[in-house]
């Protein structure tokens, strides 16, 4: 019965949005990166370096919405270093996408670390604020739980509809997803498949930096190490999830959030009749089961991960 009013609970489904929305950004930009056919594992990285880099842009007194941008521009750099590397160079996209990886975490915390050399607990912020819509707050169920959010939560869910129109409704779209299943036609029609695929990896790693923003800025108020906590990878398993569709994608992350802001109050209704690492790992295993179920069926960039030069057929 507890388990049932948990459930329902409208606090449940709010908690669940809250945590979904870092995994908006980053699948919606591992999806676009993915479409044009480079596959993006500097998630992680870019995750970290978008925290820390929009985390202290604030602590140095640039506004909230200052961060944002910088942490999309330093997600976009590091993107611009994967695709340098695997688009035009055709380097093998995981060990390009892990090497920046571990070049965006060691550089985020050797500038943290420079930046305060002597800070023992992370400084603090003033964060977004949950933003109160009239009347749409009041509404029972719904008004707690959609229109009693931050406003980088509504940024993630606008860039959903965004990025569902570029891809289905724009020449652009079309030729970024023709780009990442048939680059020779892409190529014959006198476009360029090289710069396609960077504009798409610069961007949907700029997605990423905000969703490791949103981290600092909205869900903390603070940079810590480990804060990411694996949030990357699980975005490239919501990916497949998602079939490398948007709407697919908003849903998968939610259902993620869901599992996450389940485990935590489960936690209270059993309390310590098992041990809490079977709670934590709960989220991760159903994300699996889920993956799996959908996994077959996926209809995949046919060029992802396939490298391209000019003038092959």
């Amino acid at each position: 019965m507890e388990i049932l009013e948990i459930l329902i609970s409208a606090n449940f489904w709010a908690a669940a949005i809250r945590i979904a929305t870092p995994l908006i950004f980053g699948v919606l930009g591992a999806l676009v990166c993915e479409r044009a056919g480079v596959l993006n594992l500097g998630i992680e990285g870019i995750f970290v370096a978008g925290a820390m880099a929009g985390w202290l842009a604030v602590y140095l007194g640039l506004p909230l919405w200052a961060g944002v941008a910088i942490a999309a521009i330093v997600g976009g750099a590091f993107g611009l270093i994967h695709a340098g590397l695997t688009v035009p160079l055709g380097l093998s996209q995981h060990v390009s996408g892990i090497g920046v990886t571990m070049l965006a975490t060691s550089l985020s915390y050797f500038v943290y670390r420079t930046a305060l050399p002597n800070v023992s607990s992370p400084p603090r912020i003033v964060p977004f604020q949950p933003v109160d819509v009239p009347v749409l707050s009041d509404i029972p169920f719904l008004g707690p739980v959609l229109f009693s959010q931050t406003p980088l939560t509504w940024l993630a869910f606008a860039m959903v509809l965004v990025v569902a129109w570029l891809l289905y409704r724009t020449p652009l779209g079309l030729a970024l997803r023709a780009v990442g299943d048939n680059p020779a036609s892409v190529d014959a029609q006198g476009m360029s498949v090289t710069s396609l695929r960077i504009g798409a990896v610069v961007a949907g790693s700029a997605l990423m930096g905000i969703g490791g923003a949103f981290l600092t800025m909205s869900a903390f108020d603070a940079f810590f190490f480990g804060m990411v906590n694996g949030r990357g990878w699980i975005c490239i398993a919501l990916t497949v999830f998602a079939s490398w569709r948007p709407g697919k994608a908003l849903l998968g992350a939610i259902l993620f959030g869901a599992f996450d802001a389940f485990q935590v109050r489960l936690q209270t209704v059993i309390g310590s009749a098992l041990p809490s690492q079977i709670f934590l790992m709960l989220p991760y295993v159903l994300s699996i089961l889920a993956l799996v179920l959908v996994a077959r069926r996926a209809d995949y960039p046919r060029a992802l991960l396939q490298p391209w030069f000019q003038g092959q057929r």
